[in-house]
């Protein structure tokens, strides 16, 4: 099987396992029931996740590769955060805010065992930033100072999503521009003296042994 095709699959079972989810619940939802629901055995559901929890992990992850593809993509001098602006990330609310992703990420707030997923899929982006950020400073990614940046941007996309998962199940409206809004409020506060977010500036310049600013 081609690893587009392969792709496609797990992401057709993470979507078949969301709405498993929010129909029975996670504690009542077994392996072959999300293995019925897209038509194949259990036994191939387990060669691509190793438990019902993980299934979700395909629709938790696309928001960060496309943050992480943007990050990639800017050029050398110029600050993160414009970049970001200008690539049109906080214009409107991103594709992994909408359902049934929002749904899963409210989900978590009461489920441990998704909650366990949505912080593995973080901790495994908070690597890829680091090295990210590496190749913008010159710095090794296991640079205390480059994964104290990757670690703040990790965390800031985070807490966005899940503000909007919070505002959007206590009923309260989200500010206009949905998460790519709040990913502007909470990015930015990030970026207050974290010279590779292009916000050196406002912090004063960077310790001994950090990295130059991007």
């Amino acid at each position: 099987m081609s690893e587009r095709r392969r792709a496609l699959v797990r992401l057709e079972i993470a979507r078949a396992a969301v709405d498993l989810f929010t129909v029975k619940g996670v504690a009542a939802t077994t392996g072959d029931d999300i293995a019925r629901a897209v038509g194949v055995s259990t036994r191939t559901l387990w060669r691509y996740f190793p438990g019902k929890e993980a299934c979700v992990r395909p629709l938790l992850t696309t928001g960060l590769d496309h943050i992480a593809a943007l990050l990639r993509s800017c050029p050398d001098g110029v600050p993160l955060l414009d970049h970001l602006e200008r690539a049109g990330l906080f214009d409107h609310d991103v594709p992994h805010a909408v359902e049934p992703v929002a749904h899963l990420i409210r989900m978590t707030r009461t489920e441990p065992g998704l909650m366990a997923v949505w912080l593995e899929v973080h901790h495994a982006a908070e690597g890829v930033f680091a090295e990210i950020l590496a190749t913008r400073t010159g710095a090794p990614p296991g640079d205390l100072a480059v994964r104290v940046q990757a670690a703040a941007l990790n965390v800031a996309l985070r807490l966005a999503a899940e503000e909007q998962a919070r505002l959007v199940a206590e009923g309260d409206r989200p500010p206009a521009g949905g998460l790519g809004a709040l990913m502007r409020t909470a990015l930015t506060a990030a970026a207050r003296g974290l010279p590779a977010f292009g916000g050196g500036a406002a912090g004063g310049p960077p310790g001994p042994g950090g990295p130059p600013a991007a």
